[in-house]
């Protein structure tokens, strides 16, 4: 079946199309700006995003959990626990607000699910990383732009190993999504870690650069357009 355009308005809902493909049972693909879906029989069985690796990718990170699990080094539920984790961060970055509109293309070829998440779960969690993200540092300019220290001082000893190592990444030039590929850690967690360190102040998001500003040319006191200027600015005060 052809691939279904849905612009979406996000209100209350993190993603209305979303809910509306799992209350049908219906498999395919959802895909939006930053990521995509996979559903089948309107379940979340897979998740991809540019922003976050899926679960999938985590299995060949540095933690290499497959081999774990097969030497008996750790229990097949906390490998689960990880993909979920891994599925929760990748469907958290897909259904960032977006302009875009959402498309969804109908395939009843399947997927061989390790994990698979109710929409509505997917929904509640999203909801909770969010407000947990807010409530750590309100501004979430520090999730996408270069990051930099706000002094050379060292690292406070209070500060946790994770926040210390996340710290240590922070040039002036990277930002949260290439710390946590460097680290080889989950990407949402690593937001969160910059936020807290935002908000204990040693860290800040560089700001983008202002407009260069104009010249001005000297204008005579007497100029009657700047003269004209002053007498607007005063009538309006005036009201």
């Amino acid at each position: 079946m052809a691939a279904l355009p849905v612009r979406e308005h996000v209100t209350g809902e993190v993603a209305p199309l979303l809910a509306r493909l799992a209350a049908e049972e219906a498999s395919g693909v959802l895909a939006r700006e930053s990521g995509a879906l996979h559903l089948v029989r309107g379940r979340v069985v897979y998740a991809e995003s540019v922003s976050a690796p899926g679960p999938q990718a985590l299995l060949k990170t540095h933690d290499n959990l497959e081999l774990l699990v097969e030497e008996g080094r750790l229990p097949r539920g906390a490998a689960e626990l990880a993909l979920l984790g891994a599925l929760f961060d990748a469907a958290y970055f897909t259904l960032t607000p977006a302009d875009a509109p959402a498309r969804f293309r109908y395939d009843d070829t399947g997927h061989d699910p390790e994990v698979t998440v109710d929409a509505a779960l997917l929904e509640r969690e999203t909801l909770r990383r969010r407000a947990l993200l807010h409530r750590a540092w309100p501004d979430a300019r520090t999730d996408d732009a270069p990051l930099h220290r706000t002094g050379s001082r060292p690292p406070p000893p209070w500060l946790p190993a994770r926040r210390r190592a996340v710290l240590a990444e922070i040039d002036g030039e990277r930002t949260a999504t290439a710390i946590a590929h460097r680290l080889g850690r989950r990407t949402y967690p690593t937001l969160l870690d910059v936020r807290r360190l935002t908000a204990a102040g040693l860290v800040t998001a560089r700001q983008p650069p202002g407009p260069t500003a104009l010249p001005v040319k000297d204008v005579p006191a007497d100029d009657p357009q700047l003269t004209l200027l002053k007498r607007l600015r005063d009538a309006l005060e005036a009201l």
